[in-house]
């Protein structure tokens, strides 16, 4: 079994002494591997569509206020230079008032664990989801590894220290 996703590079990295070029489709799509129970696997609407569907492994009651840990019984293989993006789906904190407490959720490439949705319900009532509902999507997205380095000093530019609210007020929060 195999999520795809686009390929927005075709860089050579080491995964286990595997190229992302092996790691690509014919169609020259990732390949990311993956492991779920019967039902749960995760799954596009639309082949076009940038995130997979995510499904409860178990169902979920949410006081007003609540926050769980829910699984989703998939596992995932990312490949190195990539980062799995965990977001709501759009319809869940419009029909349940429920969303992800910490979106978008990240999945570094070498986590095996299972992939868990940190839901939170922000309504004034208790909400019950049921096993298999579409709560979450991921998306599967190429990543910078960048190197931090010490400096004494950086570069200036306009906005400098300017905060939250500051761009375009002319003050810095």
């Amino acid at each position: 079994m195999i999520i795809v996703a686009a390929a927005a590079t075709v860089a050579l990295l080491s995964l286990s002494g595997v190229s992302i070029r092996d790691m690509l489709a014919d169609d020259q799509r990732l390949v990311v591997p993956y492991t779920a129970p019967s039902g749960l696997e995760p799954h596009r609407a639309h082949p076009t569509d940038a995130g997979a569907d995510l499904c409860l492994a178990n169902s979920v009651v949410l006081q007003p206020g609540d926050r769980k840990l829910a699984g989703t019984g998939v596992h995932v293989a990312i490949p190195t230079g990539y980062v799995g993006l965990l977001v709501p789906r759009s319809s869940l904190p419009h029909k349940y008032g429920v969303t992800l407490a910490n979106s978008p959720g990240i999945i570094d490439s070498d986590y095996r664990g299972e992939i868990k949705l940190n839901l939170l319900n922000i309504d004034r009532k208790q909400v019950i989801l049921p096993t298999g509902q579409r709560v979450a999507q991921l998306l599967i997205m190429p990543v910078e590894l960048a190197q931090f380095r010490v400096t004494d000093a950086l570069p200036q530019t306009v906005r400098g220290e300017g905060g939250h609210g500051s761009t375009g007020t002319g003050t810095a929060a």
